[in-house]
């Protein structure tokens, strides 16, 4: 009968650093593509001027 663990403290070591890196990989590739789709985002169209006269009001008489 074989008392050995199935997985060394040195390989369970390795496996979380190797974890760890794939992880701030795919954070880091999720940060770039959430980047380029907020640039890629239409500007926002400005407010009308405040002295415009133009849709203030509307005539309810036929």
């Amino acid at each position: 009968m074989n008392l050995a663990p199935a997985a060394s403290i040195p390989q369970v070591q390795a496996g979380d650093a190797v974890s760890i890196l794939m992880l701030r990989k795919v954070l880091d590739m999720q940060q770039s593509n959430a980047a380029q789709l907020i640039a890629s985002l239409p500007v926002a169209p400005q407010p009308p001027e405040q002295d415009a006269t133009l849709g203030r009001s509307v005539d309810t008489y036929a």
